[in-house]
């Protein structure tokens, strides 16, 4: 790496061409993140072994999706996390990729399909499958560029797909590991089923909604004695028809003397016993239910423990089978309406009752899911989840916030057999033949050119895909080419840290834990951040059925990538759901103009920059150099420690606060006349050194958040080296450098540069300004008026700081004659302040009418008492409060309470209106 000469930094800058007038985000974000890719700053470099590593693996969007407002929360913080480990030196990868979705994408295609009159049968599945890919092709990558726009700086040209030649081959070898080691079998088994997708779901794919159902009270006679009869409860009438037994509690003293005997089943006329379970609730309906083994999890255990014949009524399209007798060729909710129709006809109806219940649904199409029993692929989980749960215990894999740990043992240590199989045409393909001649199964990596049992050639292919889940339990490891042994793998694996949201905490990430531990020996990665939900301003879950869905192409379109991306990293405290709104987003587009003018300004004032001048332990440093450059250091152990512990929000308001609040308000207001004076060349020099240093450090600091506005203030500041970029397709140094904020390097927290003594000096005049600015506002004195004041203070520590930096006063808080003493009293016609053990007057003769004044905010708090009077009764009214919508009520509290400041505000003002 070579230095410029000063005269050649001089020159190059003088060169440089300043800021636009003003932040237009469309002219720097597109041609910046081009100048990132074409220089190959977001590659890994594979070469070089000395430097540590830290990876990433994106959760994979669908082929079918869309940029939301989840993925952008998710992908913002892979890229802070990944921005900001490349600019400390780490060999940085983010490995991209997008799953197949086997059911989402197959009803995609099909849905095309029958808009040109059209099903997938018609195709048959080899053309199907090819028009899949030809739709994937032409319409599959639209998140890939949405997740450009986004800024996210994956390496672009490694994106893998779960059905990519080397992502199947994995899904293979794991496939025909499981198999060999009996952990994967074939059974009949109660499952899910969706009879609009015509496959099987997983528990994890069944989505549970509250609906208003009811329960019907059904009486079935005893075949002893026909006048008695045993009543039970149930939601799903239709499924009767395959009931083969009554179920009671054991310790039931209500049904005791009927367990044993048998009831005859209305309407099918089939005799059915009456037994003793201890999985029945006693204190559902009646205590006694009826028992379905072909159409209910519960039932089908009960079933087995008790022998009970299982009678299928319901089939795969969600119509009444053969055994459903009359009732045949029915669907299942027509079949409802009959029998109940019929029940009560009959008088075996006794009654009905509104009950509120949880009803599964296909996540992908929101069917009612019917429980069905099937023969299907089953992988066991309890042997690849006891390793998952110790890695977890051991802190081999932490969770942040650490409370998912708790929903992560809960559902480990229950868990369920996973039901591989789907029943679509779209996905891995099972690599299971079947034997035609002996019925064998054999299970290859490769299509077998005989039965492994009796050489026969006569051979079939199982029809059923796997679970799109399946292949995205192995992404971190196969996108990195396992099975073999690549250098990705060596370097890159286990990857470092899991971004993703809760509500795939079970569908992917205990898999990955799971897969990880099982394949590779080790965790696929040692940190989880589940970062939370998105929700609009009144903390309403967002659906297109409300109409408050925020689309993140909308807001970056509209107000800039960089401001979304800072709205939602300052949002994202750990634990709580965010509340986004537009005008948060409006609010940090201002930010952005905020740094935007401060840093056009700097720009402005460097036309005699000298680069080699040092502010290193230089004694021509003014105490307002000293602090901003204190303050400066201690934001980098802020924002490193935010990061370091995933606490985004904390690192993007330390950043806010300190340019806002510090750098802008405070240091460029105090040095505006060092730079525009003549009279103290070196003053100027410094206070010009000080504003880059901070400036560009800063920047620096903000760039993982921010990464488009810093990059285009960056390369208009004075750099005294070019840092080198990524080669094309390594990561490693080029030949050629170029310069970018992406090279670095990470500021790096100075103890020189710690001032305790400067930042002390700085809090107490900083308190008198605001103090005095404060009483200006409340006074409403014009911002041009420049008045006296006197400063009461004992204490000669501080008294001589205040008399030493009293320019400092004069300047920002607008006064001419400051006058400091442990003797001054107050004059006639003041107003008078406390801050801290200081007392502070403001003369006001003949600056303000106190009698004008005083009737004006008498008149202001007497139409304040109006409001709050109507608000109050408004908000004492139980009608309002129930019926108005939370969000409603919330905002006419948050009225009552900026109302009551505001009035306390005005009292204040009117106190010392009066005291004159």
């Amino acid at each position: 790496m070579t230095l410029r000469s000063d005269q050649e930094e001089k020159k190059i800058f003088m060169e440089t061409e300043s800021l636009s007038k003003a932040y237009d985000p469309k002219e720097i974000e597109g041609k910046w993140f081009t100048f990132w890719m074409e220089n190959g700053f977001f590659k890994p470099c594979l070469e070089e072994s000395s430097r540590a590593t830290f990876s990433i693996v994106i959760p994979p969007p669908n082929i079918t999706g869309s940029l939301h407002i989840g993925h952008a929360l998710n992908n913002t913080l892979q890229d802070i996390l990944i921005r900001w480990k490349r600019l400390t030196g780490k060999n940085t990868l983010w490995q991209l990729g997008i799953d197949h979705a086997g059911i989402a994408t197959q009803n995609v295609v099909e849905r095309q399909l029958a808009a040109e009159g059209l099903r997938k049968e018609d195709l048959g599945r080899e053309a199907f499958v090819h028009r899949v890919w030809k739709w994937k092709a032409e319409s599959g990558g639209t998140i890939i560029e949405q997740l450009k726009r986004l800024g996210s700086s994956c390496d672009w040209d490694r994106e893998r797909f779960t059905m990519d030649e080397g992502l199947s081959r994995a899904v293979r070898e794991v496939f025909v590991r499981l198999y060999e080691e009996g952990l994967i079998y074939r059974g009949h088994y109660m499952i899910n089923w969706c009879p609009r997708c015509q496959t099987a779901l997983s528990d994890l794919e069944v989505n549970y909604e509250e609906v208003q159902g009811h329960l019907y009270y059904l009486k079935y006679p005893l075949c002893s004695d026909k006048s008695r009869a045993i009543m039970v409860a149930t939601t799903r009438p239709e499924t009767m028809l395959g009931d083969t037994a009554v179920a009671t509690h054991p310790e039931d003293e209500r049904y005791r003397d009927l367990v044993g005997k048998t009831a005859l089943l209305p309407l099918v006329d089939r005799e059915i016993p009456i037994i003793a379970d201890p999985v029945v609730d006693e204190k559902f309906g009646t205590g006694a239910v009826k028992v379905t083994p072909a159409h209910d999890f519960n039932d089908f255990e009960i079933g087995k423990r008790h022998h009970l014949e299982q009678i299928k009524v319901i089939d795969e399209q969600g119509n009444m089978t053969a055994e459903a007798g009359k009732y045949q060729g029915l669907d299942r909710f027509s079949c409802r309406k009959k029998v109940l129709k019929d029940l009560e006809s009959l008088g075996y109806l006794v009654k009905t009752e509104d009950y509120r219940h949880a009803v599964g649904h296909c996540y992908r199409c929101q069917t009612p899911v019917e429980p069905l029993i099937s023969k299907q692929w089953f992988l066991k989980m309890k042997p690849l989840a006891e390793p998952a749960i110790e890695a977890v215990r051991e802190g081999r894999v932490r969770f942040i916030p650490s409370h998912w740990e708790n929903t992560y043992f809960e559902w480990m240590n229950n868990i369920r057999d996973w039901c591989l199989s789907r029943q679509i045409w779209w996905g891995h393909q099972i690599p299971a033949w079947y034997c035609l001649d002996c019925q064998e199964i054999t299970v290859a990596r490769q299509t077998p050119a005989a039965c492994r049992s009796c050489k026969s050639k006569n051979l079939r292919q199982e029809t059923d895909v796997l679970d799109t889940w399946f292949s995205s339990a192995l992404w971190p490891f196969s996108t990195l080419g396992w099975p073999d042994k690549t250098r990705e793998m060596e370097l890159f694996y286990p990857t470092s840290v899991l971004v993703t949201a809760f509500d795939i905490l079970f569908f992917w990430v205990a898999r990955m834990i799971m897969m990880g531990l099982k394949f590779t020996g080790t965790v696929p990665f040692h940190d989880v951040y589940i970062h939370a939900l998105i929700r609009d301003e009144h903390g309403q879950k967002m659906s297109k059925s409300r109409g408050n869905v925020i689309d993140p192409l909308i807001m970056m379109d509209r107000y800039g990538t960089d401001p979304f991306r800072f709205t939602l990293t300052a949002l994202a405290a750990q634990g709580r759901d965010i509340c986004l709104s537009e005008k948060r987003i409006e609010g940090y587009r201002h930010f952005c103009n905020k740094i935007w003018n401060a840093s056009r300004f700097v720009l402005m004032n460097l036309a005699d920059f000298d680069p080699t001048v040092s502010i290193a332990q230089s004694q021509a440093l003014d105490l307002a150099d000293r602090w901003i450059l204190s303050r400066a250091n201690s934001l980098i152990l802020q924002v490193d420690q935010a990061l370091t512990e995933y606490k985004f929000n904390d690192a993007a308001n330390a950043i806010y606060q300190f340019l806002w609040h510090e750098f802008c308000d405070w240091y460029i207001e105090l040095v505006k006349n060092r730079l525009t004076s003549q009279a103290n060349s070196q003053s100027k020099a410094i206070a010009q050194a000080v504003l880059v240093k901070v400036l560009q450090n800063t920047l620096v600091l903000l760039h993982p958040i921010m990464p488009f506005i810093t990059e285009e203030i960056w390369q208009k500041l004075p750099h005294q080296e070019a840092p080198a970029i990524a080669a094309e397709g390594t990561g490693c140094k080029a030949a050629k450098p170029a310069a970018s904020i992406m090279a670095g390097p990470w500021p790096i927290f100075d103890p020189s540069l710690e001032d305790r003594e400067a930042e002390e000096k700085m809090a107490l005049i900083m308190d008198v300004i605001k103090g005095i600015r404060n009483s200006r506002s409340e006074l409403n004195l014009h911002p041009g008026l420049k008045v006296e004041v006197l400063i009461k203070i004992t204490g000669s520590e501080q008294r001589d700081i205040l008399a030493n930096y009293s320019s400092y006063i004069e300047l920002l808080a607008r006064c001419q004659g400051i006058k400091i003493g442990p003797d001054i009293e107050k004059p006639k016609n003041s107003v008078s302040l406390v801050v801290r053990d200081m007392e502070i007057y403001i003369p006001l003769q003949g600056l303000i009418d106190f009698e004008e004044e005083r009737k004006k905010l008498l008149r202001e708090i007497s139409k304040i008492d109006e409001k709050l009077i109507f608000l109050n009764k408004k908000l004492a009214n139980e009608d309002f409060i129930q019926k108005a919508p939370s969000h409603i009520v919330d905002k006419e509290r948050e009225a009552v309470e900026l109302l009551t400041t505001q009035k306390i505000k005005l009292q204040q003002n009117l106190s010392l209106i009066s005291s004159n």
